[in-house]
Parts: structure tokens; C-alpha cells; sequence
């Protein structure tokens, strides 16, 4: 909801007075969550008198781009900001870089200093040298081209360079041309800021990719190759510095291509190397394209293409969201498209479990498929492949063609007739041939600098025993006993289903040479292909093998263990899928490889969801008797009790009232063990002999006895009287529960307490990795007493349990006995237990 009124009026003088242009000020107060920022920034900076507009912009920047796992630190930076220590963007940038990767944890001064340039002055001097030295590198540059084409035109190579530096810089603005100034800016006092119309520097704006991740996505009528570029790329003007064979070229290619062409020019290019020299340029012609769009009538499609073969964890969720998110931003369409090409690793409980939470995530598909739809079509298109001469039957063993791949070295039956490599593949597919004796390679380049071009398999035997029996599919029965390998199925299926963004992660980066030469020697239409940044969370593992070794093991207890990154976990725990998205948009849609996010940055999403929609109630973990004195035995009073801190006092429904149960004050309550001490001292709030402490929503209570058992050290029971004028004031607030009636017992209920699952922050690096398991990430106590509203509680609700954290009741939960996971704690422990 929008501000409005006279607050909105409040907030808008406000942002005026750090400097912000009132448009500028005016389209923030239309963003509620950089309203919030910025306002919450600008009260710890103290600068609600004013400032001048440098610090202005910078406070900005703070608001919209500040490392959300660092929050701790932010008023610290604000302190360098208001000095002028940290004075320009660049600086402001390298603190929040340096601030996300310390996150919530201690950081020396001097390191942080170092790497934001604190004090490091470059004078007008020095960056018109650098500047001259950098430009006298251009005559360089024409030299290089010169020298590798003697014979070229040099007009024309002095126009191309032009060229690409035009598409760098843009046009020359009068801005430009503006000579700095040598004369030292005076600083301006918070109390004499007056708004004049001057030229200054806007405020630093989120970037659209930053408002809208999917902005560095083309729109699928630019996926053609431009003539122009063509013939750019045919006069041999390289579009990389690196070499032709190097086997990343293909990637800055591309980059370049879909960052930062404009216009009519082509946004989507891939150019694939051969070892021989030949280059295939790929892309759609126009009358592949216009055929394209007339079936999907111009709209985005999109894929998530699981593989059945185990739950779906956290880093799926980040693919739902690029996949599905790209396609309703556009106004889309996205395929729920199971992979299931192994039909040995795949069964019919994952392939339910991957819908029921692609729903859960709050991601509605286009359509339901199976590769297995498309098997028939998969079968003639490698037929057709053999044809065309680009496949080959094979017989050598898994091992040798291991090793041949290894040493580029060509299978001997690479060149074997076409004819005979088709009745082969036939006799595979009929079950003539046991498996492992034959598969079908793609012709590709074995010498290739690419190793995803050495020949990839095609199709493979799964398990046929001359026309008797085939391995059963879970999807297509037992059809079939030969099956696509996903190198040779993924891209046709996405052209089959006229994907118009084919987004993977990184490592199928190499993969791509491999995508769209398949599509090209097929002549089927070349969907455009995007790699992001896997999403690797610390304190577990992501491999689905790993995974499935530790639930097949029983390390954990199956799943949808709490203590797993999988979405079933996450939900058991009592994670919301909506914190899940904001998490994974707050990471963004990046090219980053190897970053490791903390595990206390998901948590802060948690923590930002349940604060809000979480009730509070009472609940002690290890129950402490404290008999109260001076209250008539029998008596019970009905308290209220607030389920969310900041209701107002005329709103019903914000209390415990005695339509959902009252929250009962006897003479016997319970509190937490760990609330009370023999001996006090200055920095303890809790209960002693003598000293007093408020019993939350009740009444302050002082120790007047203790009863010790006959150790004489372990305390059995407290004697206490309580203030019923509620006059004494002691500093220590304690959370409670008591007998909701004579002699009964409060709810009994069960809590599992949970931890990050591994010691290590990145336990999958490790050889012996399951000696890292935490012997602690699960605490289980079968005993604790619980406030009676909490006796109607449903598996899935979440409530906070005051001064102990977010839970979630679970699924193991009778009529007879509750059970509680502990989905976060209330505030972040990460570092304090070490790594």
C-alpha cells in the first residue's frame, strides 16, 4: 500500500532535504520497500536535518543496493558516508562488496578501508596522464590489425574500430565536453541546504536489471542474425580477442552479441569453431524465424526441465524462477517438461513430488511433457542424422571411449557406411543388441578444443534381452529400449516446443557448441540459449547424489528431512515458498560462477516473512517450576496476550481472548531453566534469589526461596511472590507458561530444534565430507509446555514462540501430542558457533 496524506507529505520533505530532484523523490514514495530503506538510512545516518546532495545520492545508493546479510554493519558505513571518507560511487560499491562477503561477522577497519580506498586521493594530473597513456594504445590496436591483414583496406579497419568504440562510449554529449574542475569543493553545512536548481549528479537509481532481472533477456522476434554483423563477422574482423580455438570463445561471443547490440542488430549470435578452421555461424534464417513466431504468436516460451530422479532442493528454485518468472514477465508461457531420459534413476513418487511443488512455489506450467512424449520424433531425427552422415554407430566399451575422448582420438567405426550404421540402429531399437555393446555417437570434432564436441552419445541400450523384456519407463512403459542421451534430446525438444529461452546453469556452458550444432546439421529452429550462476548455499550439499546417499542411508530422515536444502525440507520446516522467491530474486539472475551464498542470508528472508505473519505465543523449552506465594492456590486469571507486538489495543482479533483459548496466570508457572541462577550479576536480566523479573504480558515476580534437590545443587523448584500493583519495574522480561487449572499440567507438547546440517561451509569440497555432518543439527525436546491456544494448531501453521524463534508444527503430530520444528531462530547465530 502506498503512502499517502499528510505522511507521504512528511516522507517527500524528507528526501528533499538530502537533495533528491522531486521527481526523483516523488517515484521512490511510489516504492514502498525503497521508501522504507531509505528512510531507516537516513535516521542513521542523523541527517534528518538535511545534507548536501554528493552524501544525498549516496544515502540512495545505500537504500537501494546494501548487501541484505550485512544490515548489521550498515551504520558503520553510513558514519564513512557522512564524514565524506567514503565519498564516490566506485568507493560505495567496493564497501558493499567487502560488506556482503564479511556479512553479520566482525572485519578489521584497516581491511575494510584498504578495499574501499579511504584516503586515497587521485588528482586531475594523474587521470589525464593514465588517460593519454591508454589512448596512445589505439594507434597500437591498428597496428595489430595491419600487421595480421598487410593487405586489407586500413579505411575500412580504422571504421570498424571506430565502430566498436562508438558501440562502447554512445554518442558525445554536451556533458562530455565539460572540462572538470581543479577547484576543491566546499563542503556544505546539513542547516543551510537550500534547494536551488543547479545541475548535479542524479541519485545513483537501481538498475533496470535490478528493478527487472529478465531486462537482459531479448524478445524472441530478435533471434535472427543481422546482415550487417554478418558480414562484420565474414571480413574477418574478430569479435574476441582470444583465439579462434579457445574454448570460451563461443561464450564472449555470444555475450557480446546479446549484451550490446542495439536495434535491428542481431541479439542473439553464437559462433562455433572447428579444429579445421571452418567456423558455423549460428542462427535462424528469416523464414525459420517467421515460422516460429506464427506458431507461438510472438510470446515468450520457456522451459523447467527436471530430471525425476529426486526431490527438487533450493537451487531448482532459482531455475523455477528464471524459467517460469521470464515467461509470466512477458506474458509467456513455461513447460513443466520432465527429463526423463533414465529410465533406472527416474520414478513415478519424484515425478509427483516435482509437480506437487512447482505449485507449492506458486508456479502455474503452460503444459505438462515428458521428453518421453517426443520419442518417436527423437528416433526419426536420428535416423535422419545418420543420413545426413552426422552419427555413426559405435561398439567400443564406456572405458574405451573414455580413454579415445581423452587422447582426441576417432572411434575405428567413426567412418563406417552410412547404410550399416542405419540397419545397426535399427537392430538396436528392436533389442537385437545387448547393452553396452553398441550406442550411437553424433559425428562432431574430436579435435576440437571443446570437449563437449568429441562425439557425444546419442542414444544408448537400456537393458534389452532379445525381444523378451525391456527396461520399464515410468512414463512410456516398456516401449522402448533404446533412450536419447540429454545431449541429443534437450535441444531438440526445446525446438520441438518452440522454447524461445533456453536458460541452464554454467556448467552446461561447454554444452552449447553442442546444442546448436545439432539444431543446425537438423535444420530445425535454434532456440537462444542463456547460462546463470548455480545457487550454492552453505553448510550442505547440492549434488543429487549426495543427496540421495545420505536419505538412502538414513544420515537424515528422508527427503523432506527440515535439515535439508530441499523444498520439501524447507517446507516441512516452516519455510514459505514466497521467502524462497525473495531470497532467489535478491540474489538475481547473474553469470558469478563459484559464489557461495551464507546460509544467514536465506535465513534474513525467513526472518523478513514470518515476522509478519507469524503469531506470537508462549512456550518454555525446559520447564523450571515457580510456585507463587501470594496467589490464592486454585485461582487462575484469563490474561491477555498479544499475537503480533505492534496491534493496536483496539484491535480483538490481535489478542488471545478466550474465543481461541485465554492465556492462563496461576500460582504455578513454568519458566526456562536457563532464566534463573543462584548467583546474579549486573549483566544478567534474569531470575535470582532476591531479585525480580516481569513475567511477559503478566506480572513482575520476585525469588523469595529456592528448593534444591539433594545435591544441593540442582535447583528443583522457586518460590516466588508477585507484584499485582505492577509498580516494581525490573529490566528482565521472561516468557512463561502456567497450570491452566489446579494440579493439571500445561500443553505438553514436542520441539525439534535445528541446525545448518554440516560443520563446514562448503562441505561438498571435502574428500571425507560426511565426517563434517553437525552431530547437533537435530535436538529433539520431547517435553515442553505450551499456552492452550496452541492445542488447535494445524500441521504447517507457523508461530513465534517468544524469545526462542519461528516454528512450525509438523507432520508427525497425533491428537494425543504436538511436535514443533524450529524453522529459524530470532536472530542470526550463524558465525557464533564457528565453521
Amino acid at each position: 500500500m502506498v503512502v499517502k496524506g499528510e505522511e507521504s507529505d512528511k516522507i517527500l520533505e524528507l528526501f528533499l532535504k538530502i537533495g533528491l530532484d522531486e521527481r526523483t523523490a516523488r517515484n521512490t514514495i511510489a516504492n514502498n520497500k525503497v521508501t522504507a530503506n531509505l528512510t531507516a538510512v537516513i535516521h542513521e545516518a542523523a541527517l534528518t536535518d538535511g545534507c548536501d546532495r554528493t552524501i544525498g545520492n549516496l544515502l540512495y545508493t545505500v537504500a537501494t543496493k546494501y548487501p541484505t546479510n550485512a544490515l548489521l554493519h550498515r551504520p558503520k558505513l553510513l558514519e564513512y558516508v557522512v564524514s565524506s571518507k567514503i565519498k564516490t560511487p566506485a568507493q560505495l560499491e567496493a564497501s558493499f562488496l567487502f560488506l556482503s562477503n564479511v556479512a553479520s561477522e566482525y572485519f578489521k577497519q584497516k581491511e575494510f578501508e584498504e578495499a574501499c580506498g579511504v584516503g586515497v586521493e587521485v588528482s586531475l594530473e594523474e587521470i589525464t596522464q593514465t588517460v593519454n597513456e591508454i589512448f596512445e594504445e589505439i594507434g597500437e590496436l591498428l597496428g595489430s590489425i595491419r600487421k595480421k591483414h598487410p593487405w586489407a583496406d586500413p579505411k575500412t579497419a580504422k571504421q570498424l574500430v571506430d565502430a566498436k568504440m562508438y558501440e562502447l562510449l554512445g554518442e558525445t554529449t554536451a556533458a562530455d565536453d565539460e572540462k572538470p574542475s581543479k577547484k576543491k569543493e566546499k563542503k556544505e553545512k546539513p542547516a543551510k541546504v537550500e534547494s536551488k536548481a543547479v545541475v548535479v549528479d542524479t541519485p545513483a537509481q537501481p538498475s533496470e536489471e535490478e528493478l527487472n532481472p529478465f531486462s537482459i533477456f531479448p524478445a524472441p522476434e530478435d533471434n535472427i542474425k543481422h546482415q550487417g554483423l554478418t558480414q562484420i563477422a565474414q571480413g574477418g574482423w574478430g569479435l574476441s580477442s582470444l583465439d579462434p580455438g579457445h574454448p570460451y570463445r563461443l561464450h564472449l561471443l555470444f555475450r557480446f552479441g546479446s549484451n550490446h547490440l542495439t536495434g535491428a542488430q542481431e541479439k542473439v549470435h553464437t559462433e562455433v569453431f572447428f579444429s579445421n578452421g571452418s567456423v558455423l555461424r549460428c542462427c535462424n534464417t528469416r523464414e525459420r524465424l517467421d515460422n516460429h513466431l506464427k506458431v507461438t504468436g510472438g510470446r515468450v516460451f520457456t522451459r523447467f526441465p527436471p530430471e525425476p530422479n529426486g526431490y527438487l532442493h533450493i537451487g531448482h528454485a532459482k531455475a523455477m524462477f528464471v524459467d517460469f518468472g521470464l515467461a509470466k514477465e512477458r506474458g509467456g508461457c513455461c513447460y513443466l517438461r520432465y527429463d526423463d531420459t533414465n529410465p533406472e534413476a527416474e520414478k513415478k513418487e519424484y515425478i509427483t513430488h516435482i509437480e506437487e511443488i512447482v505449485q507449492w512455489m506458486g508456479w502455474e506450467p503452460f503444459k505438462i511433457t515428458y521428453t518421453s512424449d517426443y520419442f518417436q520424433d527423437l528416433y526419426e531425427l536420428a535416423v535422419e542424422l545418420i543420413r545426413r552422415g552426422h552419427a555413426y554407430v559405435d561398439h567400443q566399451t564406456p572405458e574405451e571411449i573414455k580413454e579415445n575422448r581423452e587422447k582426441k582420438m576417432n572411434s575405428p567405426w567413426r567412418d563406417r557406411p552410412i547404410a550399416e550404421s542405419l540397419k545397426l540402429f535399427d537392430d538396436m531399437k528392436r533389442g537385437l543388441i545387448e547393452e553396452g555393446k553398441a550406442t550411437l555417437r553424433m559425428k562432431q570434432d574430436m579435435q576440437s578444443d571443446n570437449f563437449n564436441m568429441y562425439d557425444l552419445i546419442a542414444y544408448r541400450i537400456k537393458a534389452s534381452i532379445y525381444l523378451i523384456d525391456f527396461t520399464p519407463h515410468p512414463h512410456a512403459g516398456d516401449k522402448w529400449c533404446i533412450y536419447p542421451s540429454y545431449d541429443y534430446a534437450h535441444c531438440i525438444v526445446d525446438s520441438l516446443e518452440n522454447i524461445t529461452h533456453s536458460l541452464c546453469t554454467l556448467e552446461f556452458e561447454t554444452r552449447r557448441a553442442s546444442y546448436y550444432w545439432l539444431l543446425h546439421v537438423l535444420d530445425l529452429y535454434q532456440p537462444y540459449v542463456w547460462e546463470y550462476s548455480r545457487l550454492n548455499v552453505t553448510n550442505t550439499v547440492m549434488s543429487k547424489r549426495k543427496l540421495n546417499y545420505i536419505v538412502t542411508n538414513k544420515y537424515v530422515d528422508g527427503w523432506d528431512d527440515p535439515r535439508l536444502m530441499t523444498l520439501a525440507g524447507l517446507r516441512r520446516r516452516g519455510v514459505t515458498s514466497t521467502a524462497i522467491n525473495s531470497f532467489v530474486r535478491g540474489i538475481g539472475i547473474t553469470r558469478s560462477d563459484c559464489s557461495m551464498i551464507r546460509l544467514d542470508r536465506l535465513e534474513y528472508h525467513i526472518r523478513e516473512e514470518l515476522n509478519k505473519t507469524a503469531p506470537r505465543v508462549l512456550v518454555v523449552l525446559h520447564p523450571l517450576k515457580v510456585v507463587i506465594t501470594n496467589l490464592e492456590s486454585g485461582s487462575v486469571l484469563d490474561l491477555d496476550a498479544k499475537k503480533w507486538p505492534d496491534a493496536q489495543e483496539d484491535d480483538t482479533s490481535a489478542f488471545y481472548k478466550n474465543h481461541v483459548g485465554p492465556v492462563p496466570f496461576s500460582n504455578v508457572v513454568y519458566i526456562e531453566h536457563s532464566d534463573f541462577r543462584m548467583k546474579d550479576s549486573k549483566d544478567y536480566y534474569g531470575l535470582a534469589p532476591g531479585k525480580s523479573a516481569l513475567l511477559r504480558y503478566a506480572f513482575p515476580i520476585k525469588c523469595t526461596d529456592v528448593i534444591l534437590a539433594d545435591d544441593k545443587e540442582t535447583v528443583l523448584e522457586i518460590r516466588a511472590e508477585y507484584d499485582p500493583s505492577k509498580k516494581s519495574k525490573p529490566k528482565g522480561v521472561l516468557h512463561w507458561v502456567a497450570e491452566p487449572s489446579p494440579g493439571s499440567d500445561p500443553l505438553k507438547v514436542e520441539v525439534r530444534l535445528f541446525d545448518k546440517l554440516f560443520n563446514s561451509e562448503n562441505p561438498a569440497e571435502l574428500d571425507d565430507w560426511l565426517t563434517d555432518l553437525n552431530p547437533n543439527s537435530k535436538v529433539v525436546v520431547p517435553a515442553a509446555y505450551a499456552v492452550p491456544s496452541l492445542r488447535n494448531a494445524a500441521v504447517g501453521d507457523t508461530f513465534q514462540f517468544e524469545r526462542l524463534g519461528y516454528f512450525s508444527v509438523d507432520k508427525d503430530s497425533t491428537a494425543e501430542k504436538l511436535v514443533f520444528n524450529r524453522t529459524v531462530t530470532l536472530k542470526d547465530t550463524y558465525g557464533k558457533a564457528g565453521k
